[in-house]
């Protein structure tokens, strides 16, 4: 089975826009490169899914644009040619090696987390919130920034429960920034083995 990891920067005060000053640098760009590599495909909402084609796909031409650094360039490879699936009920389609998520999602995620391979990746705001209420996700990964936003959408706002986590992993960034990752205490141990 594969794990459903959630992962997301966020500044102090819990901010997730991705326009609250939390621009990785090329240090956590590095990082979340080697996140993405850790997935075989990422999930998002429709809006997510749009703001990172915006930004990631690789233009028709095939030449990254000039305001890409270099150091950006082995995430948004690594991110183009990533299988995708986009949970929407208002699009018609999906590209950009996408397939849309159709029906119930809890059945639609527990099947994708039941086919082979390393892992799935969630990003956004609202989608995940739907998966921790659904006990689906395995492993969240938040990056804080020193930055405090005064204002925006809320980290996991609206969880109607308290989800138990334990840390697994901790590591500081020259910017300032944190990355912490935790495992869902109720997921921790399978059949009596560490997941």
């Amino acid at each position: 089975m594969r794990a459903l990891r959630y992962s997301i920067n966020v500044t102090l005060d819990g901010c997730v826009h991705h326009e609250a000053g939390v621009a990785p640098d090329e240090e956590l760009m590095g990082y979340w490169t080697a996140e993405m590599q850790r997935a075989d495909a990422v999930l998002y909402g429709r809006t997510t899914y749009e703001m990172m084609e915006s930004a990631w796909r690789r233009p028709e031409s095939g030449v990254w644009p000039g305001w890409m650094s270099a150091w950006e360039i082995p995430f948004a490879e690594a991110l183009d040619r990533m299988p995708k699936y986009v949970v929407s009920s208002t699009l018609d389609a999906a590209d950009w090696n996408a397939e849309l998520v159709r029906g119930d999602l809890g059945d639609a995620v527990r099947a994708l987390k039941a086919q082979p391979g390393e892992g799935l990746s969630v990003g956004g705001v609202t989608l995940p919130v739907a998966l921790a209420e659904l006990g689906l996700i395995d492993e969240y990964t938040f990056v804080v920034h020193p930055v405090l936003a005064g204002h925006g959408p809320r980290l996991l706002d609206g969880l109607s429960e308290r989800v138990r986590l334990d840390l697994v992993e901790r590591r500081e960034f020259a910017s300032g920034a944190v990355a912490q990752r935790y495992r869902t205490a109720a997921m921790r141990y399978v059949d009596g083995r560490e997941r």
